[in-house]
């Protein structure tokens, strides 16, 4: 088990690696270097469009993905992924301006971000997966949260690597060519993740699938027609996790520099140090969820979110480390009590024939509501002179909207987990 998670949360840290140093760099850089034609916010508007463009393309790819995870092997998905998000995260980094391309210059861009999107839409299903159903009911919240502790990871690789850069170099030599290095470096982590991954072993759930002969033909035909409900309810739930880490990681990073005249290295600083405190104590509140239910720790996470958004705001608008700080380590405690759990709540909901491509789309519907739309929404909406509740509001109502679908959906961790001696799946009580 350990060989297996350890797999899974490389390479999901690497993937996610990927995704965050894009969302940097759109935050610092990307605006002024593929649309300088646009006023500084315009073009920070459009440098979040090509951001945002990942997450649409994070539903289709767990389609394409949740369907080769569901007919062939949740491992080949692992694979296949690592390699798509890789390769177009190292392209970026060579990838000339405006001033030397043209109009070109951004639609590649753009190009580049979906295939990123692609990629990583479906990692997040294979990887869960290919942990989960290889762990014992009794701790699958606790194996599960190894890939979890992907994402976090991820960012604080790609956020280390980002601040050593803005702390090192100058601001024209971060313009001119230091942004791309942490791209060129996703090629050499790729390599290495993939080298991990080639010895691992499919999961005992699919293998049982494989020789009675049970895989579905069209998954994604038949997650919408036969769990339709179920795929809405999750995405909805989820969709406050992504809002909430996005406000963080990337929107406040935009609003700390340049409406508060805060220092990007310190702004990266606080930011990182929360979201390290975040990844170590995932696997700790997963033990809670295989103690206490996945849907228990889900609902009191969101409406956590909803409750410290106004406080987390006003906390922010201040501009003093310490008070910003808390204000970004109360969102992200109250978001790891629902985030430690899905891997193993969302891969239950669903039955095993159709559990790749399910449990993924549902994780990556979410992203567009939450990611996507989160750090444009808030930008436009953080203008005037005082603090920016309209983007409080937002941030709440998404956790309102995550509160009622969480309440909808059923609990599904094990009755015997505690003992340990029955692999229930939990797609029973999601059916009914």
């Amino acid at each position: 088990m350990l060989r297996v998670a350890s797999a899974s949360l490389v390479g999901t840290a690497i993937e996610f690696y990927d995704f965050f140093v894009y969302g940097t760099a759109a935050a610092l850089v990307l605006g002024p270097l593929f649309f300088p034609a646009f006023s500084p916010l315009a073009g920070t508007l459009a440098a979040f469009g090509t951001f945002a463009v990942g997450f649409i393309a994070r539903p289709l790819g767990s389609v394409l993905f949740g369907h080769i995870g569901d007919r062939y092997g949740r491992r080949p998905v692992l694979v296949a992924s690592l390699l798509t998000t890789g390769l177009a995260t190292t392209a970026v980094g060579f990838l000339p301006p405006y001033t030397t391309l043209g109009t070109a210059a951004p639609v590649l861009l753009l190009l580049l971000r979906f295939l990123q999107g692609i990629g990583l839409g479906g990692e997040w299903g294979g990887a869960v997966l290919l942990t989960t159903e290889h762990a014992p009911p009794a701790r699958r919240a606790l194996w599960g949260s190894f890939p979890q502790m992907g994402p976090p990871l991820g960012f604080l690789l790609a956020n280390g690597t980002m601040l050593t850069l803005t702390a090192s170099l100058s601001p024209a030599q971060f313009l001119a060519w230091g942004w791309r290095v942490p791209f060129w470096a996703a090629g050499v982590l790729t390599l290495g993740g993939l080298l991990l991954r080639a010895s691992l072993t499919e999961t005992p759930h699919f293998r049982e699938l494989a020789r009675n002969g049970d895989r579905a033909d069209a998954p994604a035909r038949e997650v919408v027609r036969k769990h339709w409900r179920l795929l809405l309810l999750t995405a909805g739930g989820l969709s406050v996790g992504y809002a909430a880490f996005y406000a963080v990681s990337t929107w406040s990073l935009v609003y700390g520099t340049d409406r508060l005249d805060v220092s990007p290295v310190l702004m990266l600083a606080l930011v990182t140090a929360a979201v390290a405190v975040m990844g170590v104590l995932t696997p700790v509140v997963a033990l809670l969820g295989d103690r206490f239910g996945r849907r228990p720790m889900c609902l009191t996470g969101s409406a956590l979110v909803s409750l410290w958004m106004f406080p987390f705001i006003a906390l922010l608008h201040t501009g003093r480390p310490l008070l910003m700080f808390l204000g970004f380590l109360g969102t992200l405690l109250a978001l790891v009590t629902m985030f430690s759990v899905i891997a193993a709540y969302l891969p239950e909901l669903y039955e095993p024939r159709v559990r790749c491509t399910g449990a993924a789309v549902g994780y990556n519907l979410a992203g567009v509501l939450g990611g996507a739309l989160t750090p444009i929404v808030a930008t436009a909406l953080s203008g005037g002179e005082g603090p920016p509740w309209g983007v409080a509001a937002w941030l709440t109502g998404i956790g309102i909207l995550s509160t009622a679908c969480f309440a909808a959906l059923p609990e599904t961790r094990p009755r015997t987990a505690e003992a340990g001696t029955v692999d229930t799946t939990g797609e029973e009580a999601a059916l009914a």
